[in-house]
């Protein structure tokens, strides 16, 4: 979840929520959403909070279009003199320069708009200079710098943006033109006779039309006797939403000795800019349209966003629960094999009737009572039952299977992460193909603290000096492994009548059991040990499957889709009411 206050605005709630977005699958969607993200920070960040801060801030007309459309001859047209970056720099798109009133410089000169762009103050060049020399190239490290120029031409309370070219061979151009088209509050959008028609312009401005921005059209380089080519782009224009988008038409003509443009093909477009900065009202309803469009665009962008966000966690949680899923049922089969016998191999129970000495004969319980007393005092004196021997090998047996169900699930789990698409990117280390590292001390851990705890049970159990003179009698071990021996032939606890028997073996240990406790306290015993027994086993296959959460759960943190869509919509009400 973002981290947000009562206090934050809405538009500060999605920011903080896009900026919190994570996309770290390679799933159909992401690399949209990603490049949605940024942007939609970008637009946040450039022109939507700080317009939204300040409706009456001038308004910033940016100059767009192709490459060779004529950008920089217009805006140099519209001030009536070339204007430059810094020193000997003459105006290129790769730089944009921002022309605004000398009055206006504070509201430029800081980060109100553009904070990623560094600035840089420019001055006009010499009276007298051309606008473009021989020999002049672009300096590819001032790509991230907007220079600001102060020229008195420009009308109070708007400023003109050249922009780099929106089909530059270079994408870092593309990109800062984009950027900049985006952070405008109006588009004066350049094109051509012949290229008017391209998509790449097109795209742009059904970009502006789906943001109900204040468009003006300039059709350069239109020849004598071709206005068809004008009515040809109304009617585009019109198709696209842009009907009331004015154009203005610049006919083909040779420039003057300064490569300017005459000043009477400009002055329409300059009267058309000077009417709106003149006009409080005009600039604050220009600035009101651009700002809801660009909150509209934001919140179908973040709906996109949104989704691809939703198939992230329904991706990484259908991983993890597969995952989990083996882990699961790992630990059921380890569980299984305590319930079931199979831990009570022959070689156990061989060794266990060893111990116990029992026969098809004896007859009564105090009968067979006294013959196991009399083993366990004989194994004191040095003739040692194989007690330990038993002991060891129901340890190794529980032990055998935790590694071996370990192994298993780690194997198929590793086979899931391979053959899924959306794990494919998360780089998972070849190493969860297997058991963990650790996990032979944590199985023999495992055993040890269970077999400790069934100890104290025990003791804890001898109620009174007949039971504690019966558990000394016979040996803690003998008890404990008597008990070990029974939980692990039973299907569901031992109860007199249902106990699951591998071999006769189990009812002896039952019996040895109830003689000393008494039937009730050795069921309560019974279910302690197995209840016991499986918590520990299930908390070490979590421990197994949390090598694979580590990888997955990162997915999952952050904002979901619907903290996005509804920061978005809190945004799009409050700005449109």
């Amino acid at each position: 979840m973002s981290d947000t206050t009562p206090d934050t605005t809405p538009l500060e709630r999605l920011r903080a929520a896009i900026a919190e977005v994570h996309l770290p699958l390679e799933l159909q969607d992401a690399p949209e959403a990603r490049l949605r993200a940024r942007r939609s920070l970008q637009q946040i960040d450039d022109y939507i909070a700080p317009r939204l801060e300040n409706l009456d801030a001038p308004l910033l007309a940016v100059v767009g279009g192709s490459t060779g459309a004529g950008k920089s001859t217009l805006v140099n047209a519209l001030v009536g003199h070339p204007v430059t970056r810094t020193g000997a720099i003459r105006p290129t798109t790769r730089q944009p320069i921002l022309l605004h009133n000398p009055v206006d410089r504070d509201s430029f000169t800081g980060t109100r708009v553009l904070p990623e762009l560094a600035r840089i103050t420019g001055v006009p060049v010499k009276e007298g200079t051309p606008s473009r020399q021989a020999g002049d190239a672009p300096d590819a490290k001032l790509i991230s710098s907007v220079v600001l120029v102060g020229d008195d031409a420009v009308p109070e309370q708007l400023a003109i943006l050249d922009a780099p070219d929106v089909d530059s061979i270079a994408d870092e151009n593309r990109a800062l033109a984009e950027q900049l088209l985006q952070a405008a509050d109006l588009w004066i959008f350049v094109t051509t006779a012949n290229r008017y028609a391209d998509a790449v312009p097109w795209k742009h401005l059904d970009a502006a039309s789906q943001r109900d921005m204040t468009v003006a059209v300039v059709l350069n380089r239109v020849p004598e006797g071709a206005r068809e080519v004008e009515s040809d782009l109304r009617m585009m224009l019109d198709e696209r939403g842009l009907g009331e988008a004015p154009i203005f038409v610049i006919p083909e003509a040779p420039l003057n000795e300064l490569d300017m443009l005459p000043e009477e093909q400009v002055k329409p477009l300059r009267e058309w800019l000077a009417e709106i900065a003149n006009d409080r009202a005009t600039r604050r309803e220009v600035a009101r349209r651009s700002v809801a469009g660009a909150v509209q665009q934001l919140a179908r962008d973040t709906a996109l966003v949104a989704n691809a966000r939703r198939s992230q966690i329904d991706a990484a949680s259908d991983l993890a629960t597969l995952v989990k899923a083996k882990h699961d049922d790992a630990a059921a089969r380890v569980i299984d094999a305590t319930k079931d016998g199979a831990l009570l191999r022959a070689e156990v129970l061989a060794r266990w009737q060893d111990y116990i000495g029992t026969s098809d004969v004896f007859r009564t319980l105090e009968a067979w009572f006294g013959r196991a007393r009399d083993a366990v005092t004989s194994w004191v004196q040095g003739k040692p039952a194989p007690i330990r021997e038993v002991e060891r090998e129901i340890e190794h047996g529980l032990y055998s299977v935790i590694i071996d169900e370990a192994g298993r699930a780690a194997g198929e789990s590793w086979q899931t992460l391979r053959h899924s698409q959306a794990a494919a990117s998360l780089k998972a280390d070849p190493s969860l193909g297997r058991e963990s590292s650790g996990l032979d001390e944590k199985a023999s851990r495992l055993i040890r603290d269970w077999q400790f705890s069934l100890m104290q049970m025990i003791r804890e159990s001898a109620s009174s000096k007949r039971v504690e003179a019966r558990l000394l009698s016979l040996g803690l071990n003998a008890v404990t492994v008597a008990l070990m021996v029974a939980v692990f032939a039973s299907t569901g606890g031992l109860t007199g009548g249902e106990i699951a028997i591998a071999g006769g073996s189990a009812v002896v240990g039952q019996k040895l059991l109830e003689t000393v406790f008494g039937d009730e306290t050795v069921r309560r015993m019974a279910k302690k040990a197995r209840e016991d027994l499986e918590w520990r086993i299930d908390e070490l296959f979590e421990h197994e499957y949390a090598r694979y959460a580590a990888l997955i759960d990162p997915v999952l943190e952050g904002p979901d889709d619907s903290e996005l869509s509804d920061a978005a919509s809190e945004l799009a009400s409050e700005v449109t009411r």
